[in-house]
Order: structure tokens, then sequence, then C-alpha cells
């Protein structure tokens, strides 16, 4: 069945897309926006709400874009697991997913959020396991310069290692509570870690109980080398930036084939790409909303934003020359940019037709049009079998989710594509993932969500 997901923006997935007309006002930490949003998907069935995070405030070195650009810096956002707490107390069965780095985070700490969000959503908790691409994000933590890309994926792969053994601390049964025999834990159905790896050295036990789904559902966004090698020995999903279908088939491919070393199957691991919708009650109607969000770029927001996504300042070349050659990669992401430069040099496209095609994608498909068209797109993709689901961007909100959930659900529900109800009652339900055996006990007693 069709996987999907939606970002927890309220500004919006395009540049200008908060400047719309109709787009909400008020968007910074806007608690109530965020609540409309998600359970506009809830009654859309989404999988999931996503949230990206950092860890410092970017951008400020240009600050022309960072002051025109709600996309810019995250300047001021709520911490992901606290504000998905939040959400969990007004929705009911969709997934929580939540960006947390492995760079500048401890395993502890981390496990302990995990467990705890969780707990409080009945088994709706999603971890996006990210390695912090933003250099400058180092100097908010004590070191004068941002790990090696190879280093942080290491680091990243010990880090997951240890939380799991974090969240397999306690039998499914270590807590009887027992009022007649005046017990409450069983101390012999605990195991302390005492992990000591090149990364980190972490006693345990967890001060939590073993999360409802075992584990939270692990993502991953990284598509360089060490990135893939990453989510196919651990990831439960991934994101991806495949523009075209050529593209989305190749890296579906390769992802998959990579899982049988690690003993799993292929369906362990889901392939979500992201695709870009405009949805009206017409074809016209879709076209005239992106269209009004085009005009609203301001062509030094669009250089300045293009360059922060391939990793190259392109302030100094003028905006109707061809896209130039990438400088060589740096240390921080390069999941957009290659795809990025390989559309602009393939086409020849001008810098300026350059942001005027990325941004409103952000290297994703763009999908136009109304209920069916869409769907369309959608269906295209998924029966080619070079996608599990989507990751559903829209322009600006609350429309583009509401216009998505109204129009586009309920054709794909009628091609049987996509579900009419929420199935099982975890997100590993959802997903259709298995919930992991305890490494250090059997499992005696299921664990007990409550619907």
């Amino acid at each position: 069945m069709l996987s999907l997901i939606t970002g927890l923006h309220p500004a919006g997935n395009h540049p200008a897309g908060w400047r719309h007309p109709r787009a909400y006002d008020n968007t910074m930490m806007n608690l109530e926006q965020m609540i409309e949003i998600a359970q506009t998907a809830e009654r859309g069935l989404f999988d999931m709400l996503f949230i990206s995070d950092g860890n410092g405030v970017a951008g400020m070195e240009w600050p022309e874009l960072f002051e025109a650009n709600a996309l810019t810096g995250k300047p001021a956002v709520f911490e992901p697991v606290t504000v998905l707490s939040a959400i969990a107390m007004h929705t009911k069965r969709i997934g929580l997913l939540a960006t947390a780095t492995t760079t500048y985070e401890e395993p502890f700490t981390l496990a302990r959020k995990f467990a705890s969000l969780d707990h409080i959503s009945k088994g709706r908790a999603c971890w996006n396991v990210v390695t912090s691409s933003n250099a400058s994000d180092s100097l908010n933590f004590g070191k004068d310069e941002h790990l090696a890309r190879y280093d942080r994926y290491e680091r990243a792969r010990e880090f997951v290692e240890v939380c799991k053994g974090l969240w397999d601390s306690w039998a499914e049964d270590a807590f009887p509570q027992d009022k007649a025999r005046g017990k409450y834990i069983d101390l012999n159905r605990v195991h302390t870690l005492n992990h000591k790896g090149k990364h980190f050295r972490v006693r345990g036990p967890l001060n939590a109980a073993r999360p409802p789904q075992g584990y939270p559902v692990l993502f991953s966004a990284g598509q360089s080398e060490p990135g893939r090698e990453l989510a196919a020995a651990m990831s439960d999903c991934m994101f991806c930036a495949t523009p075209t279908r050529k593209q989305a088939a190749a890296f579906y491919t390769d992802m998959k084939s990579r899982l049988a070393k690690y003993g799993r199957a292929p369906d362990e691991l889901k392939i979500m790409p992201g695709c870009v919708v405009y949805v009206g009650r017409t074809e016209a109607e879709a076209e005239a909303m992106f269209q009004e969000q085009q005009a609203l770029i301001d062509p030094v927001v669009g250089v300045r934003h293009l360059s922060h996504y391939v990793n190259m300042d392109l302030t100094g070349f003028a905006l109707d020359e061809p896209f130039p050659e990438l400088t060589p990669d740096g240390i921080g992401g390069s999941s957009r940019r290659y795809a990025i430069s390989e559309v602009a040099r393939r086409e020849g496209l001008t810098i300026r037709q350059t942001y005027e095609r990325f941004l409103p994608s952000f290297g994703h498909p763009v999908m136009k049009g109304d209920g069916k068209q869409v769907a369309d797109m959608i269906e295209d993709w998924y029966r080619a079998g070079v996608c599990d689901g989507f990751n559903v961007h829209v322009g600006y909100q609350p429309d583009g989710l509401t216009n998505f959930v109204d129009h586009v659900v309920p054709e794909l529900q009628r091609r049987g594509l996509y579900r009419t109800s929420y199935p099982g009652r975890t997100l590993r339900d959802v997903v259709g993932l298995k919930r992991p055996e305890s490494q250090f006990f059997p499992t005696l007693v299921p664990a007990m969500v409550a619907e």
C-alpha cells in the first residue's frame, strides 16, 4: 500500500509561499497552526508528519536572503520531539517523525526522548537520523570545526546501535506493578548495557520502559555513499531527492540491492522520494496557484537560496549565464547539490532558470493539476516500482495540504492504491514494519498499546 508523509511546517515549502495572500499569517512557533496541519494530514490518513531541524541559526551571513525567506536558517522553531509530544495529544493515529542529530546529541538523552515520545503517542514515534550538514553548527557545541563526513557516519552507526541497546534495557514484563504482592519492578528483567566504543561510553540502563514499538521507526536521508550504507544497515525508511522517474528507479534499485549484505529483505527499507504538489479543482486553478507563488520570488532570494542548496556561492555569476560547474564537494551535505547540477547542465539552464525550476521543487518532481492528474503522476511512479510512497511537499499552508487531502486522496483510494482506514495500532503497523525483538530478553508479554 502506498505510503504518504508530509511536513509539519506552517510556512509551507516554497521560498515565497509564506507571502501568498491565502497563506497562514504569523507562522513563527505557532502550535495551533501545526495542530491544524496535523489533523488535516490525519484526516487524509497520512503515515506520518515530518519535522526537519537544525542545530543553530544558519545563513545570517546573507542577510538579504535571511530576512526575506521563511525557509532560511530556522531562527525560531520548536524542538521537534517537544512539539510532537504536544501534537500527539491532538491526534490519534498519525506517525510523528522528528529530526535529531547523531553528531551533536548523546545516545542516552536521545534514546530517552524518543522512548518518551513513543509512550506518549502510544507507538507513533519516528526518528530521522541525521549527521548535520551545516558546518557552522559545530560552533554551538564547543567544537572549532565540523566533523568530516566519514567520521560523522561512523559515529552515527555506533550512536544508533547504542540507542537500540538502551531501548532494550528492560524486558516487556519488567514492571509487574503487582499491588497484592507489593512488587512494582523485577530487577531480574533489566540489562545494563556497559557500552564502550570508539565514540561513546554508556553504562545504562535507560530510565524508560521499552518503547511500545520496540524501537521507534528509523528514517534517514543521506544520499552520499556512507549515507546510503548507513540506511541499508539500519534504517526502516529513507528520504531521497530524485527529480525524474529514471533517477528514482536507479536510486531504488541501488538501495534495495544493498540490503542483502546486512541480512535484510528488500521490503525492510521503504524508499520515500519527495514530490511537490499543486492541486486545484481544475488544472488551470493549480497552475494559477503555482504561478502566483513563482511571481513572489525575489531574484536575490532565488540566487542565495540556490547557493545554499548546491553548497556554492553563485552571487558572482550573472543571472542569465549558464549554470556553472560545481566546486569540489566540501564537508556539508551533498544530497541535492548533484541532482540540481545534473539537470541544469543537461538542459542548459541559466542560474535564473535553475532557481525558478528548483526552488519550488527542492530537487523533487513537481506534480500539478486537478486531483485525477496528480493521482495519475503518483500512480505512475508507484506502479513502476520506483518508490514505496512519497514525502508530499506543498507550497503554502493551509490550502496546499487541504486540497491534496480533499482531491487527491479520494482518487488514490478509488484506484485501490491507498488505505481507507489506519491498520493496526502503531506506526510500524501502518508502514508495514515488524516490531523488533529485544536483544536481551525474549518477548514474553506483548507490549500493551491502548486504542
